[in-house]
């Protein structure tokens, strides 16, 4: 039996500190395994996210996120199913889609001369609608719809916290090496080509590495709430400072905070008034709860200045 069983809102706090100070990896127990991997995702997402908003594809890194379901369906429907839990062949698969997600939406662009966002919203829907079929009619057996979806953070296991772990380190890598080059594309796009920097090149990677991110984000939250984790701590993040390597680390650290607050939040409703929740759309929501906060406190912040500068002005 899980340690945290019966536990409330603080009283988990508690025992996870005390399970700390004793730590095992051996030993586990399932809500520390889903605090893990859900820290280890908004980690992952948090070193992407600014970087895609800044480059203006918070729209394409919401239909990249949809879409990669029709690459997990066709992998592990090639593959007689072995793919479900093979992160080589999802990621192929996801890499396939995310491909196919950028090229068609460009050839939309510049072939038909679609606007971004219903060249977007065309690609969107269409092959993620086309996902959904795959799922619904060739992978019920596998429960493949219900984890790509919605996510499954209840059923983790530790082999999905080292396979968070990986795509973490992968993309704090990424960041760390080529951190002045995604810097200067996502800023100033012509000054990067002056220089010499292959625009596309970082494109691509940054493509590629929210594909992954994806990937390792699906068991924990499904495709469906990955981009609260992109986005939403980014955003939070935002309106308190704005020098970019501050805003990846409090990015980060807000989306671990919300993991923490939303696994307790999910305890605490089992435990207390037996509502068995989905602990990922509890965490998504508590990422924009974070951002509701944060935006109050500023808002009352600059309310507060405002009235001193004019009492000072009319002094």
């Amino acid at each position: 039996m899980s340690p945290y069983w019966g536990a409330n809102f603080f009283e988990f706090f508690y025992i996870l500190i005390v399970r700390i100070a004793h730590w095992n990896f051996s030993t586990l127990a399932t809500d520390e395994v889903q605090i893990g991997v859900l820290g280890a995702v908004a980690v992952s997402c948090a070193l992407l996210g600014p970087f895609l908003v800044l480059k203006r594809m918070a729209m394409f890194a919401n239909s990249l996120s949809h879409t990669i379901l029709l690459g997990i369906a066709g992998a592990v429907l090639l593959l007689g199913g072995t793919a479900m839990f093979d992160l080589s062949h999802l990621l192929l698969g996801a890499l396939i889609a995310a491909i196919a997600t950028a090229f068609f939406t460009e050839g939309l662009i510049k072939v038909f001369r679609l606007q971004e966002d219903a060249s977007i919203g065309l690609v969107f829907t269409s092959l993620f609608a086309l996902g959904i079929v795959l799922v619904t009619l060739y992978t019920r057996d596998l429960h493949l719809g219900i984890e790509s979806v919605m996510g499954n953070a209840d059923a983790l296991m530790p082999s999905d916290l080292r396979l968070a772990a990986t795509l973490m380190l992968i993309n704090g890598c990424a960041i760390f090496l080529f951190f002045r080059h995604f810097q200067l594309a996502s800023f100033d796009k012509s000054l990067a080509q002056t220089l010499g920097l292959r625009g596309g090149l970082f494109h691509f990677l940054l493509l590629f590495l929210a594909a992954a991110t994806c990937i390792g984000a699906f068991r924990a939250v499904g495709v469906l709430l990955v981009l609260a984790f992109l986005v939403g701590p980014y955003l939070t993040a935002r309106l308190f400072c704005h020098r970019l390597k501050y805003l990846l680390l409090w990015s980060a650290l807000l989306g671990i905070g919300a993991s923490l607050f939303g696994v307790a939040l999910a305890r605490h409703l089992l435990s207390v008034y037996d509502l068995p929740l989905s602990t990922g759309g509890i965490v998504a929501c508590s990422i924009g709860l974070f951002y509701l906060i944060a935006l109050a406190i500023r808002k009352i912040y600059l309310f507060t200045l405002a009235r001193r500068c004019a009492i000072v002005n009319g002094a």
